[in-house]
């Protein structure tokens, strides 16, 4: 194993976003202890989160790591080098790709829509840059074919998994939504990584808890999917089988990014 690909919510990270919390909230240093058996393995460990740059490049730095992916696959960074993978959605020097999209009235037409089944993720909306997150329950391919008939085709509404927070007007799990440029995918972002690295997707597995994270199936060789992910969101559950790589941990959180760690390094030693 030459790399793992991990989301952080939900995945790599416990209860609240820590990384010394399992999913009940309890003191865990399994997720350590994993980053520990990824080091001593040689393995790259890359973030591949719709977080903005700033906050996934903190938890890079954390764990020690100098490549990570952003704002659900639109950046990469790799050894410091930024690359985006936006299409022809480019800062310019007087907006950036997000501002352009909330100056055209695209959000306005996904909130005129579904109305009080999508509002902004407040407040992990704000500042930025190639990308906007929302929250709410609302049909992915409803929301996509919208914006083709709009005449959006360059742009994707994706879902990045269930986050539970109660909201008004929806009955039952809220998701976290991203609308990303360029057809922008972590899966995408991943494959780049791998392409700059020279890595084979044998020697790679990526670890995960949404249909989006799901997605990097198709470039690695093994798909983890920690037990929260299916638990909590029927969609993924229906998804997991078309993908023949593809694995549900019995951990949840950073119990199941331990298990998928040990268990591939296992493997390989025979």
């Amino acid at each position: 194993m030459r790399c793992v690909y991990t989301d952080l919510d939900g995945t790599l990270l416990g209860r609240h976003g820590s990384l010394f919390r399992d999913a009940e909230g309890g003191f865990s240093l399994l997720q350590a202890r994993a980053l520990e058996a990824c080091h001593r393995a040689g393995a790259e460990v890359v973030i591949m989160s719709g977080r903005r740059e700033a906050s996934v490049a903190c938890d890079a730095r954390m764990i020690g790591q100098r490549s990570y992916i952003y704002e659900a696959g639109c950046g990469v960074v790799l050894d410091g080098e930024r690359t985006l993978l936006t299409g022809e959605w480019l800062p310019t020097d007087d907006d950036t790709p997000a501002e352009r999209m909330l100056a055209a009235g695209i959000c306005d037409l996904l909130f005129g829509h579904f109305g009080e089944r999508l509002e902004w993720h407040s407040p992990w909306h704000a500042d930025r840059k190639l990308s906007h997150l929302f929250r709410g329950k609302v049909d992915v391919a409803e929301a996509n074919e919208l914006l083709v008939s709009e005449g959006h085709r360059d742009l994707r509404f994706l879902d990045n998994g269930a986050i539970g927070q109660p909201m008004a007007g929806v009955d039952g799990q809220t998701h976290a939504y991203h609308l990303v440029p360029g057809g922008a995918s972590k899966g995408g972002a991943v494959g780049f990584h791998m392409r700059a690295r020279g890595y084979a997707p044998e020697e790679c597995i990526a670890i995960g808890d949404s249909i989006e994270d799901l997605e990097s199936a198709s470039a690695v060789g093994r798909f983890f999917c920690v037990a929260n992910g299916p638990a909590n969101d029927a969609g993924i559950r229906e998804l997991l089988g078309r993908f023949d790589n593809a694995t549900v941990t019995e951990g949840a959180m950073g119990d199941g990014f331990y298990e998928a760690v040990v268990r591939t390094l296992a493997e390989q030693r025979g």
